[in-house]
């Protein structure tokens, strides 16, 4: 039987990169996952000019911007798949709107 636990909230008055990093502290992610993170984040916001909250973007958004990295920038796979990571974390455990399960890779 899974426990029944209340899900961490970030406080909403923060800017969102300081909700992603209260997020991931109360976590315990590694100081290493959240620089990483919060880096790819950026660049994901950076991709689409700053015009967009991430909210008001989905899977299409994502799905765009892991292409580019493939594309464009000729990353490997599996930093493709960090990325990908920290764009489900940010929708899941900080915006609290998951994505579609067939871009989501497995929970933590």
């Amino acid at each position: 039987m899974m426990e029944n636990k209340s899900k961490f909230t970030p406080n909403p008055q923060l800017k969102l990169m300081d909700q992603v990093r209260e997020t991931l502290r109360y976590s315990h992610y590694a100081r290493s996952t959240e620089k990483t993170y919060c880096q790819w984040l950026l660049r994901y916001s950076y991709f689409y000019g700053k015009k967009r909250h991430p909210k008001d973007m989905g899977e299409r958004e994502i799905e765009r911007f892991l292409s580019h990295l493939a594309s464009a920038q000729h990353v490997a796979a599996s930093t493709q798949r960090q990325n990908l990571n920290a764009l489900v974390f940010l929708h899941r455990d900080v915006l609290q709107a998951p994505l579609d399960q067939s871009i989501a890779p497995s929970s933590r």
